[in-house]
């Protein structure tokens, strides 16, 4: 193909141009004369016939004519060609390869709009795919949306949680698989971390206890061998063959086809393996995968004398059917309710006293959507990742205003060329078209490097949200709403940033731009009011992140930094699992004591106590008390068991009494000790010692009375956020019914490294057999933030985003406003202004700039506040320190960049400007 620049140049080389202007003609004529020939070829032409009729264009009597209505004539052969072979889409492929030679041409400009757009693009698209794994992905089964859970509906009931699965007891699951009508098939689940080993650290997989139509429902097919059915699940099947996924399989056993038939260790329970999970399935929970899969007839020979399935008020059961064509959830919710009346009646626990068996007796069903699963992170994360997608399209929408005026800042050098393009015949849409076909080409780039950065960020994300103790597996493979919204994105962010410089060329006049030419910039005042509205725009959304950002660190810091009422630091968390001793029950409460006093004479260990609930660690355990001379009835208080030693290991003030003693056994009175709060709160007095409490047990047995013989400090039991709500602590040495499993609390000021060594060679001194578990308590309680931890991090994160990108925008157009007023400035200091009153005049502008910002901002702030408020700790949405903090922040380092070119303006030389002018 010619190098049709070079013919138009030889063709206008006596016109004696200047060389820009050349430069502009020439491009435009060889754009033209190149869709000429393309088009002559395509009508059937050979390519010397359309060489020649094109090169007529170029002939001297024409090229002497005006060559505006030259280059109008020369077009409209085309344009009436075009009409039927593309229309709108003529020319697109010349308005591409323009737009990337402008990229080219201008790489400082295309770099900063690319880092802009990939940093914004990202982050949105980073957080869209998480909430898609967490709250909108479908699980990998067939017809999903058929899937529905049943649920437990009650307002509070007695016994004990053991799983994140917390609506059912087997006795209630086994009433309910018989009664419903609605499914086509019902399956029972629940979860637990299965101990892998036979002693030493633990080993742990994560485990489902499954009934056995659970992959019958799910309608799954095995990658190999079977799956489990309901010939597995029979009552007292005791240790059955057991499902690993597909996952497990490939990590413990290479993927061969031999693991199944052989066996796996579940809790020192030899499970055969008899297949293994389609790889796509890990669960039913988002966020949690599972390796080994039992059947439920199982739990009871796994976990002995303490197993859940015998107890009637033990809560660990979930329920998923997939409801018979023809039923909806509120006909299956109404058919189970009622229902539910029997249900209960037939399965009342037999310890419940009256007030219990009515609330029992009054016990419902609920049926919702399961097609997506279910999982607790999706309640603990849906509303926080919702704010943070927000965040992240602020940061996007001010990247896009920046790029939107460093595009006005670009058309405004190239006003002139625009203005020659429409004089030689170029429509306004034509050109408006090529700028917007450059701003889908930076979108479309900015995508690009968005997408790639988003995966980073989304595995950042994906790690951040898990705990070493508890990692959280989530799938970030794009389906389509990831496509989709990546999609749109690019395609929005198009518009924002591209349709203002469009909108300018449609309505620029040509003739005006024409007589400015060499004289410097010459936006008018609308273009001009345009940028500053987008600098307005910006600093208000700015604030609005900086504010957001500073609200969630505070929170963060305060949850950090929140009393607690014990000493978290120098605190080792550790769990003895000495099940496998076999060890008879009359000979437990001495091998505990042994072991606790055995961790005591460690060198270097101050103090340790054994404790039935670590504070702050999510477990609770809770009674119902009485205390008659105060009117108390059936009261629920939080309870924990403890060993003597336990308030000085945690640095827990007694402010009454004593501390448990080796004289409180089985034998003699039940003792308590209370906290402050329950002093004041249900004993009416600064000090309960000398007085008892009723606790109702589970078992049918008459109260049990309790003295109180110690009072010590308020302290946090579940949560930080909490307050110090009534705690009871009963001795550990008046357990009746002692097990083999110690959690025991170290304070050392040994490295925990060396400590953790020191007592597993302890222990395996004792017995290799026992299974040994660590944590830092500190550790521990901050993985607990980490919901908290996440929005301080991104939102700090784009907040100073959104601070920065402002701060350069401002910096922009003041630069952009000084360099247009040159001439003026120096007129001024000609006629006698001072520097200073130059200085103040720019500073001036930017202030007001500012100021428009900050009110906006603020505006935005207040009305936006409640959405945040259920996340903040400590203050609230509309705290006036926060608020001024941000918006003294932001103008700080606003008025810094603005006076960068304040002072260059203050530096003009009049002189070398009046010449100029």
């Amino acid at each position: 193909m010619p190098d049709w620049k070079d013919e138009v140049r030889k063709a206008i080389a006596g016109l004696n141009l200047e060389l820009a202007r050349e430069e502009a003609i020439a491009e435009e004529l060889a754009e033209h004369l190149e869709a000429k020939f393309e088009q002559l070829v395509r009508e059937g032409a050979s390519e010397s016939e359309a060489f020649r009729s094109a090169m007529e264009e170029l002939s001297e009597e024409k090229l002497r004519g005006e060559l505006g209505a030259m280059f109008k004539r020369a077009r409209e052969p085309l344009a009436a060609g075009s009409k039927g072979r593309g229309g709108l889409w003529s020319g697109l492929g010349r308005d591409v390869r323009l737009a990337w030679r402008q990229m080219v041409a201008s790489p400082g400009f295309a770099l900063v709009a690319l880092l802009s757009l990939a940093l914004g693009v990202g982050a949105n698209t980073a957080i869209f795919a998480l909430i898609d794994a967490v709250v909108m992905r479908s699980l990998p089964v067939p017809e999903p949306q058929q899937l529905a859970e049943v649920q437990l509906v009650h307002g509070g009931r007695i016994g004990s949680t053991v799983a994140r699965q917390r609506d059912f007891s087997v006795t209630i699951w086994d009433y309910l698989k018989r009664q419903q009508q609605g499914f086509s098939g019902l399956a029972a689940w629940s979860t637990e971390r299965f101990e892998l080993g036979h002693g030493g650290e633990a080993r742990q997989a994560d485990g489902l206890w499954v009934s056995g139509s659970f992959f019958d429902v799910l309608q799954l097919q095995p990658a190999v061998g079977r799956l489990l059915s309901p010939g597995d699940d029979v009552k007292s099947c005791g240790i059955q063959g057991a499902v690993i996924s597909y996952g497990f399989w490939q990590s413990e056993f290479g993927g061969s086809p031999r693991a199944v038939g052989s066996t796996v260790s579940v809790d020192r329970h030899p499970f055969v393996i008899v297949g293994v999970t389609p790889r796509a399935f890990t669960g039913l929970e988002a966020g949690w995968k599972f390796d080994v899969a039992a059947p439920l007839c199982s739990e009871p020979a796994v976990h002995g004398e303490g197993g859940w399935s015998g107890s009637q008020t033990t809560w660990w059961l979930a329920a998923i059917g997939r409801l018979k064509p023809g039923w909806s959830l509120d006909r299956a919710t109404a058919q189970l309710n009622s229902a539910a009346p029997g249900i209960f009646a037939a399965t009342l626990p037999s310890s419940y006293d009256a007030i219990s068996t009515k609330d029992y007796l009054r016990f419902g069903f609920r049926v919702r959507p399961a097609a997506t699963g279910d999982s607790p992170l999706r309640q603990a994360y849906e509303a926080p990742l919702w704010v943070l997608l927000a965040f992240s399209g602020l940061v996007l929408l001010i990247a896009c205003a920046n790029i939107a005026n460093l595009i006005l800042a670009k058309s405004s050098a190239r006003q002139h060329e625009m203005a020659l393009r429409m004089a030689l015949g170029a429509t306004r849409a034509r050109i408006a078209r090529q700028l917007l076909v450059e701003s889908l080409l930076l979108a479309t780039a900015g995508t690009a490097a968005g997408a790639v950065l988003a995966h980073l960020l989304g595995r950042a994300l994906v790690a951040s949200i898990g705990t070493q103790q508890d990692q959280i597996y989530l799938s970030l493979m794009p389906d389509w709403r990831m496509l989709a919204f990546t999609a749109g994105t690019a395609v929005l962010t198009c518009l924002v940033f591209g349709v203002a410089p469009a909108l300018q060329a449609l309505h620029a006049e040509p003739g005006a731009v024409v007589k400015t030419a060499g004289r410097g910039f010459s936006a008018g005042r609308q273009r001009l009011m345009v940028r500053r509205g987008f600098i307005v725009g910006q600093v208000a959304l700015s604030l609005v992140l900086v504010v957001a950002a500073l609200m969630f660190v505070r929170t963060f810091r305060n949850l950090v930094n929140v009393n607690v009422g014990f000493e978290q630091d120098r605190v080792l968390v550790a769990e003895f699992d000495g099940s496998a001793l076999r060890i008879p029950e009359s000979r437990r409460m001495d091998f505990r004591r042994e072991l606790l006093d055995h961790v005591r004479a460690i060198p270097g260990v101050a103090s340790a106590a054994e404790t039935a609930i670590v504070p702050l660690s999510g477990n609770a355990w809770n009674e119902f008390l009485d205390i008659p001379e105060k009117g108390v009835k059936r009261k629920l208080v939080d309870f924990t068991e403890a060993s003597a030693g336990y308030f000085a290991t945690l640095e827990v003030p007694i402010l009454a009494g004593r501390d448990f003693s080796e004289d409180d056994t089985l034998n003699s009175p039940p003792v308590a000790i209370v906290n402050r709060a329950f002093a004041q709160a249900l004993m009416g007095r600064a000090d309960a010692t000398g007085r008892t409490f009723g606790v109702h047990q589970d078992d049918g047995k008459p109260v049990k009375i309790y003295r109180i013989v110690g009072m010590v400090g308020d302290t946090k039991y579940r949560d930080v956020r909490e307050a110090a709500d009534p705690i009871v602590y009963v001795a550990e040495s008046q357990h009746a019914s002692p097990d083999l499993d110690m959690t025991v609390l170290i304070r050392s000021d040994l490295d925990m490294a060396s400590l953790i060594a020191t007592l597993k060679s302890f222990a395996a001194r004792i017995s290799p057999e026992i299974v040994l578990n660590f944590s830092l308590m500190r550790t521990s309680i901050r993985e607990r933030l980490g919901r908290e931890r996440l929005m301080a991090a991104l939102s700090g994160f784009y907040g100073a985003v959104a601070a920065l990108l402002a701060t350069v925008g401002l910096y922009g157009i003041m630069s952009y406003s000084v360099a247009r007023r040159t001439g003026e400035i120096g007129i001024r200091i000609a006629v006698g202004a001072t520097r200073s009153r130059i200085l103040a005049m720019v500073l001036r502008e930017a202030s007001t700039m500012l100021c428009a910002g900050l009110g906006l901002g603020a505006a935005m702030v207040a009305a936006g506040g409640r959405a945040v408020q259920s996340m903040l700790f400590g203050l609230k949405a509309t705290d006036p320190v926060t608020l001024a903090l941000g918006m003294g922040g932001m103008a700080a380092v606003a008025l810094l960049a603005s006076a960068i070119p304040a002072g260059r303006a203050a530096g003009i030389d009049p002189m070398q400007t009046l010449r100029q002018e």
